[in-house]
């Protein structure tokens, strides 16, 4: 049995680790319990804005390779201009840079595109790959002048590494104690000034200091309808289909304001295309393949509208606690706060009340269903006692 814990710790910590990690979690189910943990994702929804299984060659396949083809983000991009120009000037390495906001948004292509720009060497790694001090040492102390260092989740950085990260973004250094007790002894190893790009779906559950250590902070925005179709077209020009604007248009209004989830979508509009179409991607062929995944024209699919029905015919509406609608949905808690209710939340379907969810009116109207007659608008709390007429 020790064998065995041991062989699995080592599967996990390779598939964190490196490149490897580009490939993101796929669910693992429990066979006692069948519960998905908070960092895991279905894996079969189309909508999930997280990396499923064998994504990663697509996403680096569309990935664009400068800051003029990256579509989206204009604001940031002008400024991530001047700082590279600045930096390039005075030979200095692009001052640290976190990034942050939902997933499949563009963090990781962005850092990507960073190094690029500044010509030197891109290093991935991730929060939970670095376990230890050690980890981050021999990691730290292979970066070339003015290099990247890339870690995705570095929410998940262990606390002991983490202070250990501190001195080695202010001043290039870090300490290795060596010995034990009196024999103990420290040795200050010198670093060649590097760049830190830190990306993180949670921004709330990084330390204040690891904040401050930060020269540039950047909040990625959901997508428009119009960036979204750009991105749509140069991805189906990567992949040579053809496509019309109003099929662009069509898949960018269900990806959900997500790039990783248009280009997704878009390969599945491929395959219907080539199997119940000429080839060629239109209106019509993605409208009939996103009916026939069960993504609606806001981009919602199965699980998002049963939880929506759910509230609605169940508990009539809410308010009604998030505890309470994973157990009657069979799904777990984190599924729903992390993966379903922010794009609803986004969209206005669903409302946060300090006694608990809440379907708006939009909520009703979409799902053919006729509202109440006192009904709260998004952000307004509910009142607790109606009175008729």
């Amino acid at each position: 049995m020790r064998l065995l814990f041991v062989r699995g710790r080592r599967r996990r910590v390779e598939r964190w680790g490196g490149a490897l990690y580009e490939g993101g979690m796929a669910a693992r189910r429990s066979s006692k319990n069948h519960a998905t943990t908070r960092e895991e994702v279905p894996v079969d929804r189309v909508v999930v804005p997280e990396r499923v299984p064998d994504e990663d060659r697509y996403d680096r396949a569309f990935r664009p390779q400068s800051l003029d083809e990256y579509i989206g983000q204009s604001q940031h991009k002008e400024n991530l201009r001047v700082f590279v120009e600045a930096a390039k000037r005075r030979g200095e390495p692009l001052d640290h840079v976190l990034l942050f906001g939902p997933p499949g948004l563009g963090k990781t292509t962005l850092a990507f595109i960073l190094a690029r720009e500044m010509g030197v060497q891109v290093h991935l790694t991730s929060g939970p790959a670095l376990e230890h001090k050690g980890a981050l040492a021999g990691l730290l102390t292979k970066l070339e002048q003015n290099d990247v260092l890339f870690i995705d989740e570095i929410h998940r950085l262990q606390p002991t590494v983490e202070e250990t990260l501190y001195p080695a973004i202010e001043d290039f250094q870090i300490e290795i104690v060596t010995g034990e007790g009196m024999y103990a002894s420290s040795i200050q190893i010198p670093l060649k000034p590097f760049t830190l790009i830190g990306a993180t779906t949670r921004k709330a559950r990084l330390t204040g200091p690891l904040q401050s250590r930060f020269g540039t902070i950047l909040r990625l925005e959901y997508y428009s309808l119009e960036e979204l179709s750009q991105i749509v077209m140069r991805s189906a020009g990567l992949l040579g289909v053809p496509i019309d604007e109003e099929g662009a248009r069509a898949i960018a209004a269900r990806s959900r304001g997500t790039p990783r989830i248009a280009n997704r979508v878009l390969r599945r509009v491929r395959d219907f295309a080539e199997v119940k179409g000429q080839g060629k991607i239109d209106a019509a062929i993605a409208t009939m393949t996103c009916e026939a995944l069960r993504i609606d024209r806001f981009g919602l699919d199965d699980l998002d509208r049963q939880l929506l029905r759910t509230l609605i015919e169940v508990y009539d509406g809410g308010p009604t606690g998030v505890e309470t609608l994973a157990a009657t949905l069979s799904e777990p808690r984190d599924t729903l706060e992390d993966v379903v209710e922010p794009y609803l939340l986004q969209q206005g379907f669903l409302a946060r009340t300090p006694r608990g969810r809440m379907a708006t009116r939009r909520a009703y109207e979409h799902l053919g269903l006729r509202p109440p007659r006192a009904i709260p608008e998004v952000g307004e709390a509910p009142r607790l006692f109606e009175h008729e007429g």
